[in-house]
């Protein structure tokens, strides 16, 4: 067990099981920094994560998860399905669907609304696509970044790409920037808010007023690829490249 008895408070992350059809399983996450019990049930993968905040107890927590069973189940459902893209598949690709042809080709490249990879097995063409998505990813997201800091009269470190779930990108205190590569398969002005987005943590390293008057000064109706993210964005992480 990984909670005090004493005090029955959650120490540690514990997996624990509701009995029901079909029975589910939910993560405990203590945490210093939440201020009530709250439910997240991811789409990508149908995990379920409790967050547990330290004045609450363990059996507060899993009677909690406990009367929302049924809710859980039903997010569950919803669960966005893995693709595993092979030739002849399509993936997205700066919003549109891009067909994936086999082509006597030594590198991959996009055009003309497909994604053309030299002939391979399904592993290969897997690897070829990933690295097709992120090399473009880095060039559009690079010159997006650069333009932005103009904008503001900032200048940024280092640009990495990763495939994160929680965040399409971020800027740390050292202004170096960090992106998803799945945001090449978004719409361009989608990839493009990202950017700018992260540019403006350079000027302002939160989220308050000042910072979106920042955004909207560099980028427009930005509520748009926003509401377009929150809405779309967790069908990006459907494609799966590799194991």
């Amino acid at each position: 067990m990984f909670w005090s008895k004493k005090a029955d408070r959650l120490i540690e992350a514990e997996q624990v099981h509701l009995a029901g059809t079909p029975a589910v399983s939910v993560q405990l996450r203590p945490s210093s920094r939440a201020r009530r019990l709250s439910l997240r049930v991811s789409k990508l993968d149908g995990r379920v994560t409790l967050t547990v905040p330290q004045g609450a107890s363990r059996r507060e927590a899993v009677h909690f998860a406990q009367e929302r069973a049924n809710w859980i189940r039903e997010h569950l459902a919803d669960t966005v399905p893995e693709l595993r893209p092979v030739t002849g598949d399509s993936v997205p690709f700066l919003g549109h669907p891009h067909q994936i042809i086999e082509a006597p080709l030594r590198a991959a490249r996009v055009a003309d609304g497909q994604i053309l990879l030299p002939p391979g097995d399904d592993r290969q063409t897997a690897a070829r696509l990933e690295a097709l998505l992120k090399r473009e990813a880095r060039d559009r997201l690079a010159h997006a970044s650069d333009h932005y800091a103009q904008l503001v009269g900032r200048k940024f470190g280092r640009l990495t790409l990763r495939d994160t779930r929680s965040r399409w990108g971020s800027c740390s205190s050292e202004g170096n920037l960090m992106y998803s590569w799945r945001l090449v398969m978004a719409p361009e002005t989608v990839l493009a808010y990202v950017a700018a987005h992260e540019v403006a943590h350079l000027v302002h390293m939160d989220h308050s007023s000042a910072f979106w008057a920042q955004v909207s000064a560099i980028f427009p109706d930005y509520q748009v690829p926003r509401s377009w993210l929150r809405d779309n964005g967790p069908h990006l992480h459907r494609y799966r490249f590799r194991d």
